[in-house]
């Protein structure tokens, strides 16, 4: 089953249960779904789809640092509700030993040495980690290891 059937069911179950919060979530991430589908011009694979939920979930986070810092406990915490739904359809991140090796393999791929291969390095271990590493923590970990 792939990640836009998954949601389009949890939105019907959501319509039976008069679950609100859950819908709002599930209705917005197929909703960015069919966007990104009709600026491909063809249907998503599943690391698209992925791609456009943690494209979502940053969102979130960002809201949530920033409603914090404007003082806004109430809509940090609802933004806080809607990320914690949205994970449910990630796969599970990866742990940072098994990250480390990841890239510690991907600079021995690349003959990586300087912070100019950086790019080269981030792209083969996001293309390995398949959706279960997010990029800024992918990229702190590779510029520490170049020394950047």
């Amino acid at each position: 089953m792939s990640l836009l059937e998954r949601l389009t069911d949890d939105m019907k179950t959501a319509m039976k249960a008069g679950d609100k919060d859950t819908l709002g979530v599930v209705r917005r991430a197929i909703a960015a779904m069919q966007n990104a589908r009709i600026e491909k011009r063809e249907d998503l694979d599943e690391q698209e789809e992925i791609k456009v939920i943690r494209s979502i979930a940053k969102q979130h986070k960002e809201s949530i640092e920033q409603f914090r810092a404007a003082g806004r406990e109430d809509l940090a915490t609802k933004e806080e509700a809607e990320l914690e739904i949205l994970s449910t359809y990630l796969p599970a991140e990866m742990d940072q030993a098994q990250l480390e090796a990841l890239v510690d393999a991907a600079i021995a791929e690349t003959g990586a040495s300087s912070m100019k291969d950086m790019g080269s390095v981030i792209k083969i271990v996001m293309a390995k980690a398949q959706g279960q590493a997010e990029g800024g923590a992918v990229s702190a970990l590779v510029k520490g290891k170049l020394g950047g």
